[in-house]
């Protein structure tokens, strides 16, 4: 690969998927020169909140793990020098690294400029230029091609044939459908309601909407009780008047 420019690949790991609340809880990044050169920085950072336990369990890092480590405040100005004028790179970097590395170095007084910067997202191009449907699907397992394609029956029946494959290919040794269970895992869902009125994060709940929003139950509770009495006479669901009258009543 030729770079005419200085090129970063960075990842951040974080206490959740909330751009605009969850915490770096690692900074990772590969610098390559135009002459070949490669540099990195690793750093583990204290979010100043409890790491949940999904994210420990997905990303390897602890509470214990952070303890001894700086805040983001405190390596905020060496991420920036680092980068430097640099272009950058990751996958999901768009969607995600940017904003939330944006969004803690402006809590800090420090900005990130992205003008005069190429921003290559491998997330984007890799879906872009590989297909992730059922054709491929059936050529992969069936190696086979998939005639017929958005016929209802010639889906259903490839599906069917996909499926199999992957009982043969995950499965257990008994062939069972059972065995691809352990894939077919059920995501916690970050909202309350259906219409995410409320957002669960950190051990409360969040509203996203109206004057206090992205503001926890219990801090409006403190400001402003009367705005959340007249919240549980509107026409919000069953399910989130309830979660704030429990509120209300503690």
């Amino acid at each position: 690969m030729k770079l005419k420019r200085t090129l970063v690949v960075f990842d951040l790991e974080t206490t959740g998927t909330w751009i605009e609340n969850d915490k770096v809880i690692e900074v990772g990044m590969v610098k390559v020169s135009p002459s070949g050169a490669k540099e990195t920085f690793v750093q583990r950072v204290n979010p100043g909140m409890p790491i949940p336990k999904e994210v420990s369990e997905l990303t390897g890092i602890s509470d214990d793990d952070v303890k001894g480590s700086p805040y983001f405040r405190e390596i905020a100005g060496r991420v920036l020098e680092f980068i430097g004028n640099a272009d950058l790179g990751g996958f999901n970097l768009i969607g995600f690294d940017i904003p939330i590395l944006k969004r803690e170095l402006h809590e800090v007084g420090l900005e990130l400029d992205l003008a005069g910067r190429n921003v290559i997202d491998s997330k984007i191009i890799y879906h872009v230029n590989e297909k992730r449907n059922l054709t491929a699907a059936y050529e992969f397992y069936c190696e086979k091609e998939l005639r017929d394609a958005h016929s209802a029956l010639a889906d259903a029946s490839a599906t069917l044939d996909v499926i199999v494959g992957q009982v043969k290919m995950y499965g257990n040794e008994a062939g069972e459908l059972e065995s691809l269970n352990k894939f077919t895992y059920q995501q916690k869902s970050e909202f309350l309601d259906e219409e995410r009125k409320l957002r669960i994060w950190n051990g409360d709940y969040y509203l996203t909407f109206g004057k206090y929003r992205n503001r926890g139950l219990k801090e409006v509770l403190k400001m402003d009780s009367g705005y959340l009495t007249w919240l549980v006479s509107t026409d919000l669901s069953e399910k989130v008047r309830s979660v704030i009258n429990q509120a209300l009543n503690k």
